[in-house]
């Protein structure tokens, strides 16, 4: 912060000062990326079981594949009303803890980031039906891999990059429109456009978020707002990874 009093003079902060606020973001930082990646196993531990338990071998009245079936369990949520509950219950429950946060303890907060991973992988369970599990696991260390090298970009560039925000929102809101109107068409060459223009905004917005949330850190916040801040920050970037997943898997994925 310039001196006021003195405007030819800078003030520094010690170094013992600024090495504690070094520590203290990467500290901060630290609990960001480990709520987001216990976010993820959480996902795909509840899409997986939940996939394991809908499908089976043994014949039944529900036939997906050659050599596939479904459960009643599996009917009931891939096949039956229930289906709409699992995809836009995520859908209110990320809306739900953006407003709330700030009035929730921490725990609660975390809490409530789990319940909405768990969800969100329930809904997602139905990839493994469309896709092979060895190009899934093939996407998602492809996408683990681009996701950390775009987020130790955006942590540690000097550039500002704040000006992005509104060019990627725009980039999610056409992608949302562009996305209800192929339900009607069906087109595959603008299936393909979407996918690739929804790899290159979430790739954007993994360095934007995580430029943001570096600059959330404040080394004065009690535990509970930076706790608070961690959470939102997770959420912020495990869906810049959820979505750069799944757009990679539609152009890279193979299916059955």
């Amino acid at each position: 912060m310039a001196d006021y009093r003195n405007p030819g003079v800078r003030t520094v902060p010690a170094a013992g000062a600024r090495a504690d606020i070094d520590q203290g973001l990467r500290t901060y930082m630290l609990k960001v990326y480990n709520l987001m990646a216990a976010g993820l196993a959480m996902t795909g531990v509840a899409a997986y079981l939940l996939y394991s338990l809908s499908v089976t071998v043994e014949p039944t009245a529900y036939q997906v594949r050659p050599d596939l079936y479904l459960t009643d369990l599996g009917y009931t949520v891939f096949v039956s009303p229930l289906k709409w509950v699992l995809m836009l219950a995520p859908l209110a429950m990320v809306f739900f803890l953006s407003f709330r946060v700030h009035k929730m303890s921490v725990a609660a907060a975390q809490t409530t980031f789990w319940i909405y991973a768990t969800m969100v992988g329930l809904s997602l369970a139905t990839i493994f039906l469309v896709y092979t599990q060895e190009s899934i696991t093939q996407v998602f260390f492809i996408t683990a891999a681009s996701f950390g090298a775009l987020s130790l970009w955006g942590y540690t560039t000097k550039r500002d990059i704040s000006a992005w925000g509104s060019f990627l929102f725009m980039g999610v809101i056409g992608l949302v429109i562009a996305m209800v109107v192929n339900i009607f068409l069906a087109s595959p060459a603008l299936t393909f456009a979407i996918s690739a223009i929804g790899v290159l905004v979430f790739a954007g917005l993994t360095a934007y978020d995580t430029q943001q949330i570096k600059e959330m850190y404040y080394e004065g916040d009690g535990s509970a707002v930076m706790g608070r801040k961690a959470v939102m920050g997770a959420l912020r970037l495990y869906l810049d990874f959820l979505n750069m997943f799944l757009f990679m898997l539609q152009l890279f994925g193979n299916r059955e």
